[in-house]
């Protein structure tokens, strides 16, 4: 919810929207009561606006909703979500580029009892492994025209991460992948390697992709010498880039 304002202010997320917002997808759907609504990367002047929270409590009294939660673009906005008691989800962009959460979020998401899911976990397909230096990306493509953060939040764009730093960390990690499992699979097994993660939502463009995806939850899980691995990587190539920023 939230994603059609135009703009995009914290002004925009009152009751006659969110309302609005809500019957609209309960229409598409051809359903009485939606499972989870989440505010879509509000502002984060939102989480200062207790009337927001209040307003997702009456959709659920007047059983429009089961259950409401965020998507975030920070650590500290995924905090701030966590003092509403209602919210049951938290969307967060979490991947073996983007390891702040496991250190300062995940914990105290588990300890509220509310849901991680964790986005953007191949970091816009970096850590599938495929791409190259050669690789082209169309125009409309946000993997070509927001790698600076020109069109939204930066870190929505290969997880905030250089492309070409990426690349290179990708070739670091690739020694890692266990025989039988791919890269990508490599990527979304270590995400569910924390037990505080409830679900991951990788995107997929074929068929094939999407069963490759789901079956990373049955292979076998990493070795503690290979997260140890990943970390290292991601401490010397990455955390400069973007730990302190998300």
């Amino acid at each position: 919810a939230g994603r059609r304002l135009s703009p995009h202010t914290a002004a925009g997320y009152t009751a006659a929207n969110l309302k609005s917002f809500v019957d609209r997808s309960l229409q598409n759907l051809g359903v009485e009561r939606l499972d989870l609504v989440q505010l879509h990367c509000p502002p984060p002047e939102v989480y200062q606006q207790p009337e927001v929270f209040a307003a997702l409590e009456a959709l659920v009294a007047a059983g429009k909703l089961a259950h409401y939660g965020v998507s975030v673009e920070t650590v500290e906005e995924g905090l701030a979500a966590l003092q509403y008691p209602g919210v049951a989800s938290v969307q967060i962009i979490f991947n073996i580029f983007r390891q702040k959460p496991a250190e300062a979020f995940l914990a105290a998401a588990a300890a509220a009892k509310v849901a991680v899911i964790a986005r953007v976990p191949l970091a816009s397909g970096l850590l599938a492994g495929r791409y190259t230096l050669e690789t082209a990306f169309s125009a409309a493509d946000h993997r070509a025209f927001n790698r600076d953060g020109a069109a939204f939040d930066k870190g929505e764009t290969f997880s905030g991460v250089d492309y070409e730093t990426g690349l290179a960390a990708v070739e670091r990690l690739r020694p890692l992948v266990p025989e039988g499992m791919t890269m990508a699979q490599f990527a979304l097994k270590w995400i569910l390697s924390f037990d505080a993660v409830s679900c991951v939502i990788p995107g997929a463009r074929r068929p094939e992709q999407a069963v490759a995806n789901a079956a990373a939850s049955d292979l076998p899980p990493l070795p503690p010498e290979t997260l140890t691995a990943v970390r290292q990587v991601y401490d010397e190539l990455i955390r400069p880039l973007v730990h302190h920023q998300w």
